[in-house]
């Protein structure tokens, strides 16, 4: 006999069975050009992806090793938890989706989990709290390349941060806080026995938690090394496959049905593409593409990301166990890209553009014709960029942790 799917499946393998067929059937049919858009696919997963993620991908694994993320993770606890219900550890694959942009956040979230630091609810949360566009792709890609204004660029990175901070703490109030360990009061008993020892301050607790994390891993540095690249190199090779599969995905369907709009097709399915056709759809209107509407347009996709990103940050947070339900994680997409249509639009009326403005980025935007070493400029002020996130951050969750205990004095 044959067996049949389970009910609980439904159509969904009968979905993706057929979508399969159909998409190898449209490569057969038209092979010349499905192999000159996997071309395109592999040039922006080699140019501009891979060298933008390996370093951070790296760095996210040796820090969680050494101990450095469970350090974090209680200095950020009063801002962690209080905004986005999520421990403080979380903090930290906040920070890198927003420097090193999806599906980096997603790998942080699952090493978080595997190490038992996250539940699979919050491990959840926080791949989509997590998912933003790369600052590589949004300040030069869309903003230098497309948009010829790199403080057009500047203009839709901070909508797009605030917008995602935003939909991440709306989406909160939906789940319950984290639970926190008890502490032992200072009081003593009414027995008359002498009172319990003072709790241990907000730095020994880090330091404490760095050290038990270092003593659980136990790797020697050589050993970690290693590791670090092997599975930085493994999920990169995994992106690279959903950003050439989905280029191709998207000539097809551009192929298939001409009279669908261009600029909609690639943005639902690839951002970077759906960026590209955005800012040539909109040239011809008034104001060209740093018009208001068309950067509302090119700001609410980057939030919503493309089919693909999203693909890629599922795949990470599954194959490290995590159950995620993919409508949850749209609601939060779409919620990003309305968001950060509004705060564009908003920026956009009290921000003057120009053109011929000076980017800080520069050396990047002047070698963005596609070359790996243009790329590479940028590592160094991604980790400026992190450094400078973190920090303010950690200033941030200080100056919550100080008023809540000023409100808790009598």
């Amino acid at each position: 006999m044959i067996a049949r799917p389970p009910r609980s499946a439904g159509w969904t393998p009968y979905l993706s069975a057929g979508l399969a067929v159909a998409f190898a059937a449209a490569i057969v049919a038209s092979p010349a050009s499905s192999f000159q858009a996997s071309l395109q696919g592999l040039e922006l997963w080699w140019t501009i992806v891979f060298p933008a993620l390996l370093p951070f991908l790296m760095l996210s694994e040796m820090l969680a090793a050494s101990g450095a993320v469970h350090a974090a993770g209680v200095l950020l606890e009063p801002l962690m938890t209080r905004v986005f219900r999520l421990p403080g550890c979380a903090g930290w694959g906040l920070a890198l989706g927003m420097t090193a942009g999806c599906p980096a956040g997603a790998f942080s979230a699952a090493e978080l989990r595997r190490q038992e630091l996250l539940s699979e609810e919050e491990a959840a949360r926080l791949g989509a709290l997590s998912h933003y566009a790369s600052p590589v792709t949004v300040l030069v890609v869309a903003g230098t390349a497309l948009l010829h204004s790199p403080a057009a660029g500047y203009l839709l990175l901070a909508g797009h941060w605030l917008a995602g901070l935003a939909a991440g703490a709306v989406l909160a109030r939906r789940s319950s806080k984290p639970e926190r360990p008890r502490r032992s009061g200072r009081s003593g008993s009414p027995g008359g026995r002498p009172a319990a020892p003072r709790p241990p301050g907000t730095a020994r607790r880090a330091l404490n938690a760095a050290a038990e994390a270092r003593a659980r891993d136990g790797r020697p540095f050589g050993r970690l090394l290693g590791d670090s690249v092997a599975v930085a190199v493994q999920s990169l090779m995994m992106a690279g496959g959903f950003i050439i599969a989905f280029a191709v995905a998207v000539h097809i369907v551009r192929t298939a049905v001409p009279v669908l709009p261009g600029a909609l097709a690639s943005a639902a399915l690839e951002v970077h593409l759906g960026a590209q056709r955005i800012a040539e759809a909109a040239a011809g209107y008034a104001g060209g593409a740093t018009g208001m509407w068309p950067m509302a347009l090119l700001a609410a996709a980057l939030g919503w990301s493309g089919l693909s990103a999203q693909l890629q940050s599922l795949a990470a947070l599954r194959r490290a166990g995590i159950a995620v339900r993919y409508r949850a994680f749209a609601l939060h997409r779409l919620l990003h890209a309305a968001f950060a249509a509004i705060f564009l639009l908003l920026l956009r009326t009290v921000v003057p553009l120009s053109p011929t403005a000076a980017s800080v980025f520069s050396p990047g935007a002047r070698t963005g014709n596609g070359s790996l070493h243009g790329a590479l400029e940028w590592l160094p002020r991604l980790g400026f960029l992190l450094a400078i996130l973190i920090l303010g951050m950690l200033l941030l969750s200080g100056a919550l942790s100080l008023a809540g205990r000023l409100q808790r004095r009598p």
